[in-house]
């Protein structure tokens, strides 16, 4: 059996704007309740092990027209936040019993607040990040807001978690990372056998269903992949930085992909990929996700910086792949990304690696000038 029919059934599902396989999981789970997990990252483990569906919430694309939403925000806001506005609008989030959002920039903390008074029926939840990663405080801090959160979801489900059912959906999402990861390693030293576009459609699919359901498919994909044939190509390998909480149009990342470029590593749905190993399983399971939040997380420009910068993490990251070039895919208006810009780009020039920038938004329709600029880089890089 070949990979594409995998893929093709979860492009399906993450291009659904109904949401239908939450509705599957919730007549199959009668009185199940489903959290939207709003960008960049949400401790997932305490909503799954609520007996709940964590759902990831990345707007609504190239295929919502906005008629409410604009005149809930200023005109410089990212199209994600006012997309998922207006999706709640549309009716479109009434399967959805609770939201959670949390301290990654102005846009997000605004939109958990303007959810909040739009929809009141919706249960709306709010984290604060720790904002000092060095302080001897930091682990504490974030295991007592994680507790909170943990009140929260049992308010919400109208029971209990125990310490064992937290422990089984830390151990069920640290296998979903760990197969994210094996992907992620032959995209980077095979790009040829998956591309980018794959990869990305199946992690992103895994965000609206169980972690059990998304391990089955990412299994699949594993025993399908080695029988796959092809044959490596001339192309510049590159690294896309700062997509990390809006997501760049899928017809955009195929553009990259033939323009000639292999994409060998990312920071797309990087919250759904937020640790670079393990989380802990041989000690409470909200301090072993306290923890790995400030030791073991990726660096990101909505995660306040360590013992190490993120400019240094951003060239770790391009040589352990073994990478050419940088693409930076921000989202128009996202100021995170637009501000950590001038720091990588300075980085970057210091360790004499090449970039480029493509800006993009969700109403994105036609790519000819990106393709051009692509092409172009490209060429200069193939054959300089």
């Amino acid at each position: 059996m070949p990979i594409t029919p995998i893929i093709e059934r979860c492009r399906a599902r993450l291009e659904d704007i109904e949401f239908g396989s939450v509705r599957e999981w919730k007549a199959r789970h009668p009185g199940g309740k489903a959290v939207g997990c709003f960008p960049v990252y949400t401790p997932v483990e305490i909503i799954h092990a609520a007996g709940m569906l964590p759902v990831g919430l990345f707007g609504g694309g190239n295929t919502i027209e906005l008629a409410n939403a604009d005149a809930r925000f200023q005109s410089f806001v990212c199209s994600i936040a006012k997309s998922t506005l207006e999706m709640g609008f549309q009716g479109r989030l009434k399967l959805l019993d609770g939201a959670i959002f949390s301290s990654i920039c102005d846009v997000a903390r605004n939109l958990s607040s303007v959810m909040a008074r739009n929809f009141p029926e919706l249960h709306v939840d709010y984290i604060h990040h720790a904002q000092n990663m060095t302080s001897p405080s930091a682990v504490d801090y974030v295991e007592s807001e994680f507790g909170r959160i943990q009140r929260s979801m049992e308010r919400l489900a109208g029971h209990p978690v125990s310490p064992d059912a937290l422990a089984a959906s830390l151990k069920a999402y640290n296998r979903v990372r760990d197969m994210l990861r094996t992907l992620y390693r032959i995209r980077r030293e095979s790009p040829h056998l998956i591309s980018t576009v794959e990869l990305y459609i199946l992690a992103r699919a895994g965000t609206l269903v169980a972690p059990e359901d998304h391990l089955r498919e990412l299994q699949e994909v594993m025993e399908l992949l080695p029988a796959r044939q092809g044959r490596p190509k001339d192309r510049v390998r590159v690294v896309i930085e700062s997509a990390f909480c809006e997501q760049p149009p899928l017809d955009l990342l195929q553009v990259v992909e033939d323009a000639g470029c292999y994409i060998v590593d990312d920071d797309l749905l990087t919250g759904w990929r937020w640790y670079v190993e393990d989380v802990p399983e041989d000690m409470p399971p909200l301090r072993a996700l306290a923890e790995s939040y400030i030791r073991r997380s990726v660096y990101s420009s909505v995660r306040h910086d360590g013992p190490r910068s993120r400019n240094l993490g951003l060239v770790e990251k391009v040589r352990r792949a073994n990478a050419q070039a940088v693409i930076f895919m921000p989202a128009k208006f996202c100021e995170p990304a637009l501000f950590d810009y001038p720091l990588f780009r300075l980085a970057l020039e210091q360790a004499n690696i090449p970039h480029l920038v493509i800006e993009f938004e969700e109403k994105m329709w036609t790519f000819e000038r990106t393709r051009n600029e692509l092409e172009t880089f490209v060429e200069s890089m193939l054959f300089d």
